[in-house]
């Protein structure tokens, strides 16, 4: 069991963190970070520090992955400091690893939030026992041009300011992945919003519950044959979690990544899966061809999977807490969080 960290309240201090690209401190986003620390100040009424080296600028952070790896420990042993969110993702935080000290995780349980190449942050937390959450980012969707969405700001609320069961997680109605310049003369236009077409049961009938795991499937790669990796009792009755990032990865890779889940028995242990909506909806139906192809050939036809969920590479998103227990039903096609993610 992995232990959840203390819920949020308005007045609270957090912390912002870049784990991974050092993008926050270049001097022409500079803007855009500042909007999503003023949106965390606005939208949820916390006090916002940045780390010490977290707004260095990219060149810096690349060459200096300890001071990377300083900043996540600062976060964590800082008692004021109440929860810690990356400030974007990258592709190069496996590179902190030898520098964090899983002790201090541990003994300080706070919540932790980001996506894409921060799944390696949530491994960290993940070996250190703690759950953390796969979730919004503050460049992203925290900075989202003219104001946040409004499913996002729910989810944040319904996740870490109450310690009420999540519940059902309804698809949201519209999406985007709109790749707008972030020049701040974007600033005040808005992306195109798609309407969504909701969850997709690609197989399996009746519910299947199970603790969820996962991340961004190219990022575990990075994780596979390292400490970081789970060891075998979390696959165990798991809903694993997984979405694709803005490489937007050809499909062939989703069949042998899969098959590589297969050969450890992970596939085989859980008790269902859930897919984020891939960027751009690019291989939206390629994917799902892949997908059932693997499972056939594991005879894995009977797993549930529901597909095209808002998490992940795409706005607006929810929040996974790792460890928690979910649902997946596949008669009425819902997603469900059974527990809260927070103390």
């Amino acid at each position: 069991m992995l232990k959840k960290p203390m819920k949020l309240q308005p007045g609270d201090t957090v912390a912002t963190v870049s784990p991974s690209w050092g993008g926050a401190g270049e001097p022409e986003i500079k803007w855009r970070y500042e909007q999503g620390v003023k949106r965390l100040e606005e939208v949820f009424g916390l006090k916002v520090v940045p780390m010490p080296n977290s707004l260095k600028g990219g060149d810096y952070l690349y060459e200096n992955p300890q001071a990377r790896a300083e900043d996540l420990m600062t976060a964590f042993r800082d008692p004021t400091i109440k929860a810690i969110f990356a400030n974007i993702g990258g592709e190069d935080s496996i590179r902190l690893l030898p520098y964090i000290d899983f002790t201090v995780i541990q003994n300080n349980p706070k919540i932790f939030s980001g996506y894409s190449d921060v799944t390696i942050s949530h491994l960290f937390c993940h070996k250190a026992g703690i759950s953390s959450f796969y979730g919004p980012a503050i460049l992203t969707d925290f900075a989202e041009n003219v104001e946040m969405d409004p499913y996002t700001i729910e989810k944040v609320n319904r996740t870490l300011f109450s310690n009420e069961i999540i519940g059902e997680i309804q698809s949201a109605e519209s999406w985007t992945s709109e790749r707008l310049e972030w020049i701040e003369t974007n600033k005040h236009t808005r992306r195109t919003m798609n309407q969504n077409t909701g969850y997709e049961v690609l197989q399996g009938s009746g519910t299947a519950k199970g603790q969820l795991i996962g991340g961004c499937i190219e990022v575990l790669e990075f994780a596979k044959g390292t400490e970081l990796w789970p060891d075998t009792a979390y696959w165990n009755d798991s809903i694993l979690f997984f979405e694709t990032s803005e490489e937007k990865p050809e499909p062939d890779f989703i069949r042998y990544w899969l098959r590589n889940y297969a050969a450890q028995g992970i596939l085989q242990k859980a008790n269902g899966i859930i897919f984020g909506k891939p960027q751009d909806e690019k291989y939206y139906e390629e994917y799902k061809v892949e997908i059932r192809k693997v499972m056939k050939e594991y005879s894995l036809e009977h797993l549930p999977i529901l597909y095209n969920l808002n998490f992940g590479h795409t706005e607006p998103k929810f929040m996974l807490p790792y460890g928690a227990m979910a649902e997946i039903d596949c008669e009425r096609k819902t997603f469900s969080i059974l527990e809260s993610g927070v103390e």
